[in-house]
């Protein structure tokens, strides 16, 4: 029996949204064998304990969830899920109540009483600026809130569907089996924890025109109407075309408003901070695809989204959106979320079309807020540029290139031109006028900057700390708040951490091999003749070498850390002393937070940088940042 308890574990995995099915048939098998209920019992605690030990958190929830409504099958015992509640109440108690609040409450009152949490992480998650018209909710105190709600219904619920009431009388005369003590594994430093999330919400129960009405946003069924339509992402997050169908396919489909759920799931989601659980692409095609399924009932609201996945929209459907519903976006400061969330769609969709292309389709009131031609200005193709030193050196190598010469004869070309760096050909001074020139020539193209940036980076002419100096420097300063500046500081951050893993994962192996090769040979296993194994295995003078190229990536990282924080102080503490010196709010729409892969350099960012001596505003979104962790 077990290969098939085991096969109904991970279809529970996969498939939550049938949990209730499997633990109705394991309640029968139960009622009719006890040592087999017995038998898969202690099967899932064994997989429980051992996705709690690996990390596997996610999984270990649902196992927890499938325990919980084991005792409504009379499988288990109340009183040992409520030990073990007791064990996890700071993991998974809450979100696992709904499936067996009822019971409990009936049979475990005053025990089940006993169990309720700081939040200073939650502004750094928060995706609108207001609460209204849609509060913004920390996870765990919007699921208590529901809870509560649940309870004074007296733990009755309308969305879980319970297959084993029908076959409660041979149920209720089962022997039931008592959980062994389950205990969470003691905490690890390099154990990475889920992160906390805030609850997104974009409609209530007046947004729904007509039809089922929407769950409020404090009643459990939003909650698991919510967790099942995540779980079915989850599932075909791979086929956006299978995603769509599965959601459109829910069962209770006609008891709720689904589209508008389906929509909010998919948006809570991309916006969800630091980064969406998926790539950015899967939300746009997905919600295409829900768009060609049901054209006619997809909510208007479809439209609001990052400036990436709207462009990506806008391009599969002609570009046609209700601009009259913006035109007072163009009398604004270009600054304001409004009119920034225009012009930083259009020039995303300059990637996606062609300039021209974008002038014709959106009404000339909007003229303002278009980007620039995207081209090159090549100061030696422009009026006055004979009399330039280089002039000529420039068309001939212009030339060269066009007639497929070879690098040795452009180095040729090249050798006479003046040089203002020549002494400091490799400094990082040399790197940063490299980036300024780049910038000079492009600077109306950005996505040939974000190209460039990443070519360079990559055949590591510059190093990611100069580019940080550069995006941070006074010539820049105007670009600050344009979205493809923090794109190329996103790819600077994420290109040095996979390189610094790169190095971390080929030292492991290399000590793995040597590790092995050794005991091989103190075990006398050394075979003569093998001479391919022995050219495989590294030697202790090459995995130094590996070590310290590791400390100097490692070494380049924290550095580019300290100097992208240092520049944030900088400019933050300005902006402060500014605001106050004008008597004007500081808490302007760009003042905002940056969280990626620093959590290991806490400790040096701590005693360096965020010292008590510097602005509380500003301490106080380091202190955000690191309650993410704590």
């Amino acid at each position: 029996m077990l290969p098939s308890f085991q096969k109904q574990r991970q279809n529970v995995v996969r498939m939550p949204e049938k949990l209730t099915v499997y633990t109705t048939l394991i309640g029968l098998l139960n009622a009719k064998n006890y040592n087999c209920g017995g038998e898969f019992v202690e099967m899932l605690v064994r997989n429980l304990k051992e996705a709690l030990k690996t990390g596997e958190y996610e999984n270990a929830r649902i196992m927890v969830r499938f325990l919980s409504d084991l005792v409504n099958c009379h499988v288990i015992v109340a009183g040992s899920v409520l030990a073990m509640y007791d064990n996890f109440v700071e993991v998974t108690l809450e979100d696992n109540i709904p499936q067996v609040g009822k019971e409990l409450y009936e049979k475990k009152e005053a025990e089940f009483n006993k169990f309720k949490r700081q939040k200073i992480h939650v502004p750094a998650l928060r995706v609108w600026s207001a609460d209204f018209p849609h509060p913004q909710e920390e996870y765990l105190e919007c699921l208590w809130a529901q809870l509560q709600n649940l309870r004074s219904n007296k733990w009755i619920e309308k969305q879980i569907v319970r297959p084993y009431l029908a076959f409660d009388g041979v149920l209720s005369e089962a022997l039931q089996h008592t959980l062994p003590q389950i205990i969470p594994p003691s905490h690890h430093e390099d154990q990475t924890y889920p992160l906390p999330h805030v609850v997104f919400r974009m409609f209530d129960y007046t947004d729904v025109p007509e039809g089922p009405v929407l769950p409020g946003s404090h009643a459990i069924e939003r909650y698991l109407i919510e967790e099942q339509l995540s779980r079915i992402i989850h599932t075909n997050h791979r086929e956006r075309k299978d995603c769509a169908a599965a959601l459109l396919s829910f069962p209770t489909k006609n008891k709720i408003p689904l589209n508008y759920m389906i929509v909010e799931v998919l948006f809570g989601q991309l916006f969800q901070l630091p980064r969406p659980p998926y790539l950015e692409i899967f939300y746009g095609s997905t919600l295409i695809e829900l768009c060609k399924l049901q054209p006619g009932s997809m909510p208007q609201v479809v439209s609001f989204l990052f400036t990436s996945w709207f462009a990506y929209h806008l391009s599969n459907f002609q570009f046609r959106w209700s601009w009259d519903d913006w035109s007072a976006c163009v009398e604004m400061d270009p600054e304001l979320p409004k009119p920034k969330f225009i012009r930083e769609t259009l020039e995303r969709c300059l990637r996606l079309s062609y300039h021209q292309r974008v002038v014709d389709t959106v009404p000339e009131t909007f003229e303002n807020l278009i980007p620039e031609r995207p081209q090159s200005n090549f100061k030696y193709e422009m009026e006055g540029a004979s009399s330039m030193p280089g002039t000529m050196v420039a068309h001939q190598l212009i030339a060269s290139i066009k007639s497929k010469c070879t690098p040795e004869e452009a180095m040729v070309l090249l050798k006479d031109l003046p040089n203002p760096l020549s002494d400091e050909e490799n400094t990082e001074e040399g790197q940063i006028w490299l980036l300024r020139t780049m910038f000079e020539v492009w600077r109306t193209h950005h996505q040939m900057m974000v190209v460039l940036v990443d070519k360079l980076l990559k055949t590591q002419i510059v190093e990611p700390s100069a580019v940080a100096n550069w995006l941070f420097s006074s010539e820049m300063q105007p670009e600050f708040t344009k979205f493809y500046v923090w794109e190329m500081m996103h790819s600077t951050i994420k290109k040095m951490s996979k390189h610094v893993d790169k190095l971390q994962t080929d030292l492991d192996d290399s000590k793995d091999k040597l590790d092995a090769a050794r005991r091989k040979k103190a075990e006398g296993l050394d075979l003569v003749g093998d001479e391919d194994m022995d050219d495989d295995v590294p030697t202790e003078e090459m995995v130094e070498r590996m070590e310290e190229r590791l400390e100097t990536a490692q070494s380049q990282q924290k550095r580019l850390f300290l100097i992208i924080f240092q520049r944030f102080i900088m400019i933050l503490t300005d902006h402060l002393a500014r605001c106050e010196g004008n008597g004007i709010d500081y808490n302007t729409p760009w003042y905002k937070w940056h969280h990626e892969l620093v959590y290991k350099y806490i400790s040096t960012l701590e005693s360096l940088l965020f010292t008590s001596d510097i602005d509380f505003h500003i301490l106080e979104i380091f202190q955000q940042f690191c309650a993410l962790r704590s």
